[in-house]
């Protein structure tokens, strides 16, 4: 069997051809462009084709499916992965890793989402990132106040246009500030700055409107007290098919949200958990379980049992709460069924 690992790069690629019964091996490294793919596909004609998940992932496997090649995704944060004690490591080396544990059978296929769920997992992940740059840029203009000893609106009343008028009185443009007033010139600038994330939140968030109001996974989400649109389009778009998880448990490791687990002999330690997985995803399932606390009764006791009254379990506590909301979202995207009290109350069990 003739087993084809590559190493892929966002500039160069390593590649290595395996033969599982002679053990020959022959490298290649090339560009990372679609027809250098193709033309070793040609030229190799593997059986399987192995490659490491990362940024190019994607468009790579797409390209593998479409020439008729079988091909797998790893994980090369699995510990099977692990280099230790070794002199060298190189792309090549990576590649010939990848063959050997494949051809052993020491790799777990990774799910590669369509093409279309990439692009609206991007877009979610997106908006994100401009939220997190909105707020680093609001963050800024205040610390330029904060320096000359000035005081503006606290809260998001600063935000308001109200606000963002009495910060516009001192702005001026860069190249007409003085030396005593080049803060002036960098509250313009970060105004500026303010209004253009503004804009793209603002197209991006009206996308992933129109988005959720024709997918109908959000909408059964949206169902569950609590939970509201972008929280559940996290969701949907990181589980995806919800029938590629056997059970609950692979739901809440897919998340990084089950505990670390340290076993030897009659010592069975539980640690933290392990926060493998999508970071997105986590956030916005802790999030959106402080939220339910108020408006989500399944949730409030749960958490209320879990927390037992002491101040110190309620981290704990709300954790345990997002990894029982992921695992009931997965339930009703696999049913098909909207929020129902009475049938989800066993999952607080």
């Amino acid at each position: 069997m003739k087993i084809l690992g590559i190493d892929l790069g966002k500039y160069n690629t390593a590649a290595c051809l395996f033969n599982t019964q002679t053990h020959d091996t022959l490298f290649f490294t090339f560009k990372s462009f679609a027809r250098e793919f193709k033309a070793l596909l040609y030229q190799t004609q593997p059986e399987q084709v192995v490659i490491e998940a990362c940024t190019i992932t994607g468009w790579v496997y797409d390209l593998c499916r479409a020439e008729g090649f079988d091909t797998i995704v790893a994980n090369p944060t699995q510990e099977a992965w692990y280099w230790k004690n070794v002199k060298r490591k190189t792309d090549k080396d990576d590649a010939l890793k990848l063959t050997k544990l494949a051809a052993l059978g020491q790799l777990s296929p990774v799910y590669v989402p369509p093409a279309e769920s990439r692009q609206y997992r991007q877009l979610v992940k997106y908006r994100k990132r401009l939220v997190g740059q909105t707020n680093k840029t609001q963050n800024t203009i205040r610390a330029l106040f904060n320096q000359q000893g000035i005081s503006i609106p606290t809260g998001s009343r600063a935000w308001t246009v109200s606000g963002i008028e009495q910060l516009q009185r001192y702005a001026k443009t860069l190249s007409d500030c003085s030396l005593l007033s080049l803060w002036q010139g960098q509250i313009d600038l970060e105004l500026n700055r303010l209004d253009a994330l503004w804009e793209q939140l603002h197209l991006v968030d009206t996308k992933l409107t129109e988005i959720a109001k024709q997918d109908a996974r959000v909408q059964l989400l949206e169902s569950i007290p609590g939970v509201g649109r972008k929280t559940a389009e996290v969701v949907v778009a990181y589980i995806d098919d919800p029938k590629r998880f056997k059970n609950a448990r692979q739901v809440g490791a897919y998340a990084g949200l089950v505990p670390r687990q340290h076993q030897s002999g009659d010592m069975n330690r539980m640690g933290k958990i392990t926060r493998r997985g999508p970071r997105l995803l986590r956030s916005a399932l802790v999030e959106a379980s402080w939220v339910m606390l108020r408006y989500n009764s399944w949730a409030a006791d749960l958490y209320q049992r879990l927390c037992g009254g002491q101040k110190t379990r309620r981290k704990q506590a709300i954790v345990a709460v997002a990894r029982k909301l992921l695992v009931l979202c997965w339930t009703l995207l696999r049913k098909q069924e909207p929020w129902d009290l009475d049938k989800i109350s066993p999952l607080a069990a």
